[in-house]
Parts: structure tokens; C-alpha cells; sequence
């Protein structure tokens, strides 16, 4: 048996007990700051900014007093899950899933390759996920998030256009692939990374909703098949990032059969809010796809990173991805992850997702994405009460409402400029937290509602304050 002066150096000034006690502590304290929203967002102390300046520490100093200063830190970083933060498409830190990411941390488990029961938790979570959206899934796999899990769903729709590409390139075939001009940027990272190339996506107009038109699909690859350009793959998004429109699943799926072209659907945010009442119509179709991507960080509410890729037939995927090598023989006869994916070093990811249906069943969650979508009709009916907001879309098709503040007798050419320090201001402020965006060049607020702890109150909290900052911005 091992002395203690045999035992690793690498051991905390405190005891294994102090040291989770005080952090339990600091997460508790964080999760009550959570259940309401607070005044303000206190700024970087001048101890901390010297703190963060300090050089390489040779020695070690308090285990305990080094947790202090992270909880302080991270009081005073801009942090997602508190109820009044509407910017981008956050995360909610579902207390449970920060749970599972301390488990799984602590076991460190490594899902490469055959993991034990943690592996089963993966194929079981991946399965639940498909079963909470309503996509026929034959595999799957978690990832860091909607880039990743994309570009992991477009290589194997090009190896399923252009099969043997992934060794032998593409030795000048000229290749394409389709999406709306509102998708996500992931779609044009991806034809870099894949040797398809950013001048092959083919960005195409949308329709009054601001959704992809079939038919301009439809005449995109009819006339890239004419001019020798191989199609490889037609994006759906499902929820766009900057208006959360939805493109007609079902209409595209008939382009792609018709025309034996791969339909991935991105819907790294919205397509969770598919397995609701209110929103489940927006989707139809979503069955048909090839290849369907979600973040469960997005609006299944937990802690980043947790994305997941899910695909209709799992021998598209390994053919895509699956290799052999001298360290990582094939000495079961299931797959090893990493013949699914593009990582090697794979956390426990799925952990803290099978926790969350466990702890809270599908239909409490699903209950939350349904409040959110309420409050985003009650955000798109609270700035049209108002003659000094202006809405940029129509009515919400999911959880994003971008809106502007007109100040009665401003020039128009002035509102792009006064939103735009309108926006700073309340960022300053820090009573609520809002982004800008540009919708048809318009400068805008474009709120995000995918919180569980958000309240209605919290929404009309952010109309009042943009209406008193507002009007105190010149």
C-alpha cells in the first residue's frame, strides 16, 4: 500500500472535504442569484483586474482562497443564465446538468471508444433526444455544438455525394451546397473545412417569413446539375439565428428526393420547440431529413457544451468517418465512437443530458420551451403597445424578437446610430442584457427568450427599460 509520501505532489493546501464544501457553496449562492434578476451588473473590481494581471505563479498558494476569487470572477462576467439576459441564443446552466458536467468531470470518462456503461448512456440519450424531436434516428453522437455537429453531417453528405472523397479529395469536382442567406455561419465554415469552398454555398433568397423558397432551391441545383457541379447537400434551418425563422422542412425534403440530394436540417436552436403543441406544425417534415443537428445548451436549457448529431441511417455516418488504427484496434465488434465523430478526446457529454430527462421528465422541459415561446408573443405584443418601438419581422416564429426604439421625431437616418448606442447603454446599465443585430441593414435590440427561469415580468422588464434608457440616449 502507497504512503502519503508516496502519494502524487499535486495535492490542495485544504482538505478533499473544505475544498468541495466551499465550492458547493459558491454554486449554491450562484443558483440562488439565478431565481431572480438582480440590479445592475457590478463591474471588474481594480483587486481583480491586478489579480488577472499577475504573472505565472511558480508556488501554489490557497486552494480555498483561489475558489474565492473564481466565484468573484465569475459574479463579474456576463453570465447567461440569469433571467434577464436576452442576448444571442444563451444557455440556461440547468442546475442538474451542471451536476453532471461535476460528475463527469470527476471520472474523467473518455467517450473515443468503447466507455462501459457510459457508452450506453450516449446511445440511450442519443435515442431520447431523437424520440423528444420526432426524427427517426439510426445514430448519433454528442458534440461541442451546432458547428462541429454540422460540419460532421455535411462530410458525410459529401461522401454520399461524391463518394471516396474523404481520401482522395476532390480533385477539381466541383461541388455545392444550399441554404438560406440568413443560415447559420457554420454552413459556409463548412464547405471551407470540407475543400468544397465558401464560393460554392449558395445562398439563396427567402420568402415573405423570411424562409428558404423551395423553389429557388429547386432551380439552384437544377442549374449547378446542368453546368457539372455536384449537389451535395441542401441546409434547412430550423430556427435562423438572427429572426428564428423555420424553412419548410417538408417542401425541401420533396426538392431533395426528387433530385437524390442529401437534407440536413441545422437546428441547433430551434428545433427543440418541435416537440411542442404551439410550434410541432413548423417542422413537418422534419422526419424526412437525411441529417438533423441540436444544441441541447440552446433550449433543452443546459450548461455548455452539448450538441448533438443525429442521422437516418448509421452506415452513412461510418462510412464517412470510420478508420482503423494501430492505437485504437477494433477489439469489440460495435463501433468505436471516434469512427462517428470527428474528436478523439470526447467528454461525458450525454451525462448531463440523460440526467436531465431523468430528473425532469420530456414533459417538463417541454413545458418550458412552450413558456418561452408565450413570452416571446408577449415581447412581440408589448413593443407593438408602444408607438416608440418598431418590430423588424413579423410575428415570432419561435423565440427571437427583433425590435428597435424610434423616438417620435428622429430622422430616419439617425435610428441606426441611436439603437446602436441604445444597446450600450443598457449594456452598461446591466439590468437586462441585449445584443444588436442588423435585419435588412436595419440596426436593432433582437431579444432571445430560451431561459427557463425568465418570467414574464422579466420581459417587460426589458420594454420598460428600453423605453427609460431609450429616451435618455442622444
Amino acid at each position: 500500500m502507497s504512503t502519503a509520501s508516496e502519494l502524487p505532489s499535486l495535492r490542495l493546501d485544504a482538505t478533499r472535504e473544505e475544498v468541495l464544501e466551499r465550492a458547493a457553496t459558491i454554486v449554491a449562492r450562484a443558483w440562488q442569484s439565478f431565481d431572480r434578476a438582480r440590479p445592475g451588473q457590478p463591474e471588474v473590481d481594480e483587486r481583480l483586474h491586478r489579480l488577472l494581471r499577475d504573472a505565472l505563479p511558480e508556488r501554489g498558494s490557497s486552494a480555498l482562497a483561489a475558489l474565492d476569487d473564481a466565484a468573484q470572477l465569475l459574479d463579474e462576467s456576463i453570465a447567461q443564465p440569469r433571467p434577464r439576459f436576452f442576448a444571442f441564443v444563451g444557455s440556461s446552466g440547468l442546475e442538474i446538468g451542471v451536476l453532471g458536467d461535476l460528475l463527469a468531470s470527476c471520472f474523467d470518462v473518455n467517450l473515443a471508444v468503447w466507455a462501459g456503461a457510459a457508452s450506453e448512456v450516449e446511445d440511450q440519450a442519443v435515442r431520447w433526444v431523437s424520440e423528444f424531436v420526432g426524427y427517426p434516428a439510426a445514430a448519433g453522437a454528442f458534440t461541442s455544438g451546432g458547428t462541429i455537429s454540422n460540419v460532421t453531417a455535411l462530410a458525410t453528405a459529401r461522401e454520399r455525394a461524391l463518394p471516396g472523397s474523404r481520401r482522395a479529395g476532390l480533385h477539381g469536382t466541383r461541388a455545392a451546397l444550399y441554404c438560406s442567406r440568413e443560415a447559420h455561419y457554420s454552413v459556409v465554415r463548412s464547405a471551407e473545412l470540407l475543400g468544397i469552398g465558401s464560393e460554392q454555398v449558395r445562398s439563396l433568397e427567402l420568402d415573405e417569413s423570411r424562409r428558404l423558397r423551395p423553389e429557388a432551391v429547386a432551380e439552384a441545383i437544377d442549374a449547378d446539375h446542368a453546368a457539372g457541379v455536384t449537389p451535395v447537400a441542401v441546409v434547412a434551418t430550423a430556427g435562423t439565428t438572427l429572426t428564428g425563422a423555420v424553412d419548410p422542412v417538408g417542401a425541401l425534403a420533396d426538392v431533395c428526393a426528387s433530385r437524390g440530394v442529401w437534407l440536413h436540417v441545422d437546428g441547433a436552436y430551434g428545433v427543440a420547440a418541435a416537440s411542442t403543441a404551439p410550434a410541432g406544425h413548423l417542422f413537418a417534415g422534419l422526419d424526412r431529413a437525411d441529417s438533423v443537428t441540436l444544441d441541447a445548451h440552446k433550449w433543452l436549457f443546459l450548461p455548455k457544451a452539448c450538441g448533438v448529431v443525429l442521422v437516418r441511417r448509421h452506415e452513412d455516418l461510418h462510412g464517412a468517418l470510420a478508420h482503423e488504427e494501430d492505437y485504437i484496434p477494433h477489439e469489440r465488434p460495435d463501433h468505436h465512437m471516434v469512427d462517428i465523430t470527428l474528436e478523439y478526446s470526447r467528454p461525458f457529454r450525454a451525462l448531463k443530458l440523460w440526467l436531465a430527462f431523468r430528473a425532469h421528465g420530456a414533459d417538463a422541459i417541454r413545458a418550458a420551451i412552450e413558456r418561452n415561446l408565450g413570452q416571446a408573443r408577449l415581447l412581440y405584443d408589448e413593443v407593438a403597445r408602444h408607438e416608440e418601438l418598431e418590430h423588424l419581422c413579423g410575428e415570432p416564429q419561435l423565440s427571437i424578437v427583433p425590435f428597435r426604439h424610434v423616438p417620435v421625431g428622429m430622422p430616419a437616418a439617425a435610428l441606426d446610430e441611436h439603437n446602436a448606442r441604445l444597446v450600450g447603454a443598457l449594456q452598461r446599465q446591466g439590468d437586462v442584457w441585449v445584443a444588436p443585430a442588423r435585419v435588412d441593414g436595419t440596426v436593432c435590440l433582437r431579444p432571445c427568450v430560451v431561459n427557463y427561469r425568465t418570467t414574464d415580468d422579466d420581459v417587460r422588464a426589458l420594454v420598460e427599460a428600453v423605453l427609460d434608457v431609450g429616451r435618455t440616449v442622444s
